[in-house]
């Protein structure tokens, strides 16, 4: 393991932003990660961790150390009544082990199938999609304690998930690296065909029998149609949570915008982003080098030769806009390094 100074991060990340590191270290085991955090703690500084960078946005230039997690390894370690319990290295591409988990009879993660991004970071985030979050198949992880090096064990309530949440988001957030992730995939699929988009898709393709594997290919075809590919035009998936507004709010918008799309939640009802987004105006945004995608309003792009503190500025640009029309504050989705709040 080697620490690397004034490392170009631009090929990191799915944005492909021109950013450096003052210190680097990709690291492939535990040990390295326990290396890599002990000449941390030796040199102090500013510590930032690199998956497969598809949910990041450089704002700039990192001080301090980045370390680049590189782990792999999917592995069966043990069963369940239902089917049985993998282990994943967290460097290992999250797409890559979905279709791996199909192609071995391992099914439950089929509508979560080219979700960018490392595995290791999936659980942070709670990723989710047509109607599955991670948290469902989500086992427990490994981590490593940046203060002292020590290996630790989170189960499933550990993490604390919530919509595009966990407890390493917020009350933990930069106290551990994950090193690992362990699911209970199902032997017997239990198919999630609830989003009318999968059922369209399935109908498109004439398969009236799904299995888990034509559930993928119907996924992967929906987000391929909406979203770009990042190898093509750099972006970082959906940029914007949804919103959740309380009764009071929620009645004052339905009044006015009847057609506005809203799901009943727990915690109050679900605004979909990418709708206020178009409705303000935004989708198609085109400032040259960087822009609003023009067929999904909650992807900013990167079309070459733009700056992180760019496209930072158009987001803040679309959520004071969205808040002045609708009164709703979007939260990013995306991690702005160097941290630049919510």
């Amino acid at each position: 393991m080697r620490i690397l100074s004034q490392a170009s991060l631009g090929d990191l990340t799915t944005f492909g932003l021109p950013a450096q590191a003052e210190h680097f270290a990709s690291c492939t085991s535990e040990e390295e990660v326990k290396e890599a955090l002990a000449w941390h703690r030796e040199n102090q500084g500013e510590l930032h961790v690199l998956g497969g960078g598809s949910n990041v946005l450089l704002a700039g230039d990192l001080s301090g150390l980045v370390l680049h997690m590189g782990i792999g390894g999917v592995n069966e370690v043990g069963s369940t009544d239902q089917g049985v319990l993998v282990r994943v290295g967290a460097g290992v591409g999250w797409h890559n082990f979905v279709m791996d988990a199909l192609d071995r009879g391992w099914y439950g993660l089929e509508n979560l199938s080219l979700i960018p991004g490392s595995t290791g970071a999936g659980p942070m985030q709670n990723i989710g999609a047509y109607g599955v979050e991670l948290e469902e198949r989500f086992h427990a992880l490994e981590a490593v304690e940046v203060a002292t090096g020590e290996t630790h064990h989170f189960t499933h309530s550990d993490c604390a998930f919530g919509y595009r949440e966990s407890v390493f988001k917020r009350v933990l957030r930069g106290q551990y690296v994950i090193t690992a992730v362990t699911f209970e995939l199902l032997k017997t699929p239990e198919l999630r065909l609830k989003y009318g988009a999968i059922k369209s898709a399935l109908a498109a393709a004439g398969v009236t029998d799904p299995t888990p594997k034509a559930v993928s290919d119907a996924v992967i075809a929906i987000r391929r149609s909406k979203l770009p590919d990042p190898a093509v035009l750099g972006n970082a998936g959906s940029f914007f949570k949804n919103p959740v507004v309380d009764e009071a709010r929620h009645i004052a918008l339905a009044k006015k915008f009847p057609e506005m799309p809203q799901y009943p939640t727990a915690g109050g009802i679900k605004l979909a982003a990418g709708w206020l987004i178009d409705q303000a105006g935004w989708k198609g945004h085109d400032r040259g080098t960087h822009g609003v995608h023009d067929r999904q309003a909650l992807v900013l792009v990167n079309k070459g030769g733009a700056t992180g503190a760019e496209l930072l500025k158009l987001a803040e640009d679309v959520q004071q806009d969205v808040l002045k029309r609708f009164g709703v504050h979007l939260e990013r989705e995306v991690n702005v390094l160097p941290n630049a709040g919510l």
